[in-house]
């Protein structure tokens, strides 16, 4: 059993741990650090102050999930100004080994190596997710993730996607008037718009607007405190439809993954965990026509694990350096 650095980097935070790794798999989890993305000038500053609380001294092996696109000589954060560059990362970090790979890749993975007790059930059958078949992976947090996750008997596969990006398709007229209204602020209105962390503050300004409200900007923080607790009326009308814009995404996602089951995952995910099962989302769902009665076959599952983005990012590097 050898120990690495398992590091999550998103659009609002870094989050650094160290892992235990041994046969291929991810052992244990140290207590993570997590740091404002926007309190550090890079990537290596923040692992630098990492190392600082570890007496400057850390495993020469990285595995990074990282929020976007991994693929090029610069990676770019979809929702960061950050950007890291993989050829440069051993010598500026002092690794001997690093894996990036896509934030949702890590979920994937995560997801594949988390027991029953990692979940908890949003809606459609009971039961454990299945040993074999195509999970999606959509997680709402700064952004909107996707990924699916191919199990086998013996082995899966993590295919990731920037799914986050897909049209938006509004579904009833007051959707067609929230389009509308957003399109006067941006070129194209995706689903990450929409069910990102932001998305409801898109959402609530569509209908403060739609009902003749001046449109007051408002900390995210604070509507999505206003929106669960109920306390403003517009606040929880906004929740209310952007819990149905989910289910009508996820649902879609799944249909073109050819879906078994479905997690959300995602730090705003893990903060709807007890709203979403009594919310519109199951409705939304399973609203796909003819593909009605396979929608209600597809379980939907919430992972609870706190840091399933660093658990992945563990296990994909013990995966390809056992």
């Amino acid at each position: 059993m050898r120990q690495i650095v398992a590091a999550d980097v998103g659009g609002t935070h870094a989050r650094f741990a160290l892992a235990s790794i041994a046969a291929g798999r991810m052992v244990a989890l140290d207590d993570p650090v997590t740091l404002k993305t926007a309190d550090h000038a890079s990537f290596r500053t923040a692992y630098e102050e990492f190392a600082n609380r570890h007496n400057g001294t850390l495993p020469r092996e990285l595995g990074l999930a990282f929020a976007g696109p991994v693929d090029g000589e610069e990676l770019k954060l979809t929702n960061n100004p950050w950007v890291i560059r993989p050829a440069l990362m051993n010598a500026e970090l002092g690794v001997e080994r690093q894996l990036i790979v896509n934030d949702f890749g890590a979920i994937g993975h995560a997801i594949a190596g988390l027991g029953p007790s990692a979940f908890t059930h949003v809606c459609g059958p009971a039961g454990d997710l299945p040993s074999e078949g195509v999970i999606s992976i959509v997680g709402p947090g700064t952004g909107l993730g996707v990924a699916a996750l191919l199990r086998r008997a013996d082995s899966y596969d993590v295919v990731e996607t920037e799914g986050g990006h897909i049209d938006f398709a509004p579904l009833d007229p007051l959707e067609d008037q929230i389009l509308a209204f957003l399109r006067k602020s941006f070129r194209r209105v995706s689903v990450e718009r929409i069910v990102a962390g932001s998305g409801i503050d898109n959402i609530h300004n569509a209908l403060a607007a739609i009902e003749g409200r001046a449109v007051v900007s408002r900390d995210n923080r604070a509507l999505w405190t206003a929106a669960f607790d109920g306390t403003d009326s517009l606040a929880a009308a906004a929740l209310d439809r952007y819990c149905l814009s989910l289910g009508a995404v996820t649902g879609d996602l799944a249909l073109a993954q050819g879906a078994t089951a479905v997690v959300i995952a995602g730090g705003l995910g893990l903060r709807l965990k007890d709203h979403l099962p009594n919310s519109g989302f199951a409705s939304r769902f399973i609203a796909k026509g003819r593909f009605e009665r396979r929608m209600e076959a597809i379980p939907v599952k919430l992972v609870t694990h706190p840091q399933p983005g660093l658990y992945g990012a563990a296990s994909a590097f013990a995966r390809l350096y056992p």
